[in-house]
């Protein structure tokens, strides 16, 4: 045969075998490709859709043991309970060894107060994975619920330890949040130091609490850092730079306190920074810039923090403008929400005694009483 027929029948042969196109998924692929879809749909919140994905699954291949398990993560997102519970018992029931199942069957139970099932199924969990952080952290709430403090603390310390380096913070503070609540600030001071050294979870979350912690003990140059290691992870919070500047207000040091208010100003321009400025002008002699000072707060003051307007009243006074600040405090003083501030109230009616203006100084006086409506006395 001539090769370019020879040529021209391989041809014939192999168009002949391709006119059916590429074989069709069967409904093992098919059933795969519907598991993840759902997981991608339930990934982005959109959980009908993972629903009816995963029910196309279910139809191809209904024995699927992974199907229980992802139809219960969908539920318990969608705060469908009893849904969820349901698809997790069934899932132990084909894969009675999976930790996670365990897990997410003593959660539910927490959550619908079932506390000895919670327990129950949680500890089922641990035995097989003693690492489950979920697990660890829920035995952690259920011990706070029956007042077991201590052993909540050690359950939240495990699971911080056994959990991704993203979760360890929140599982730490939480740990200390039980200790604070109770009055143990030595111990929660001790922990926070170790978790955020030896441990090195430098979260700024922690080391704000551990700020707190070393103010509380007078720890005041240790706080500064910990605050200002906080400020540098946190670009968009402008308080840890102004928790910073007040600390070394009080230390004395009007160079870094003056350094921190600027940065807190870099995240943020807000009055009450330029007050706390302004303060350290005035206590150095510079009232010319201390005034400056006092103008760039009144172009940026909110109007609807309460102690960045008493703060602002304080300095107009301090600064011999103290019609200014009465007007600042009457306003103030008048807000249903502040007639009980004692405080607010006290000082709006010292300055108007003091001003000769009687109608504020009966009004202020007016709403000045106690928790039981019993009087206060007026200044």
């Amino acid at each position: 045969m001539h090769p370019r027929w020879h040529v021209l029948s391989l041809l014939v042969l192999l168009l002949a075998g391709c006119e059916d196109g590429p074989p069709k998924p069967g409904p093992k692929e098919r059933a795969e490709g519907y598991y993840i879809k759902g997981t991608t749909e339930y990934l982005q919140g959109n959980f009908e859709q993972a629903l009816a994905s995963f029910a196309s699954m279910k139809e191809l291949s209904p024995d699927d043991p992974r199907l229980p398990a992802a139809l219960g993560e969908v539920y318990l997102s969608m705060g469908k309970l009893n849904e969820a519970l349901a698809q997790f018992e069934l899932a132990l029931q084909r894969d009675p060894k999976r930790s996670t199942n365990w897990s997410r069957v003593g959660f539910i139970h927490a959550q619908l107060g079932h506390t000895e099932e919670a327990q129950s199924a949680l500890r089922k969990a641990l035995a097989i994975y003693p690492r489950d952080f979920n697990a660890l952290e829920q035995l952690g709430e259920l011990d706070l619920k029956r007042g077991e403090k201590d052993s909540a603390v050690k359950h939240f310390l495990l699971a911080a330890d056994a959990s991704p380096d993203a979760g360890k913070a929140p599982l730490v503070l939480r740990a200390a949040e039980v200790f604070i609540a109770a009055g143990r600030h030595a111990e929660a001071l001790l922990m926070l130091g170790e978790w955020t050294g030896a441990k090195g979870v430098r979260d700024p979350s922690l080391l704000s609490a551990l700020g707190d912690e070393q103010v509380r003990a007078g720890q005041l140059l240790p706080a500064a850092e910990s605050y200002r290691e906080a400020a540098r992870q946190s670009p968009r919070d402008p308080t840890l730079w102004e928790l910073v500047g007040e600390i070394y207000t009080r230390l004395d040091k009007p160079g870094d306190a003056l350094a921190a208010y600027r940065e807190s100003l870099r995240v943020k321009d807000r009055a009450i920074i330029h007050v706390a400025i302004a303060r350290i002008h005035l206590g150095r002699g510079e009232r010319e810039t201390a005034e400056e000072e006092l103008g760039k707060a009144l172009e940026t003051v909110s109007g609807s923090d309460v102690r960045e307007l008493m703060e602002l009243a304080e300095l107009l006074s301090t600064l011999g403008r103290k019609p200014d600040a009465l007007r600042i405090l009457t306003n103030l003083s008048a807000e249903p929400d502040h007639a009980r501030d004692v405080e607010l109230q006290r000082r709006t009616a010292a300055l108007a005694r003091e001003l000769k203006d009687e109608a504020v100084v009966r009004a202020a006086c007016a709403r000045l009483v106690g928790d039981g409506g019993t009087p206060k006395k007026c200044p």
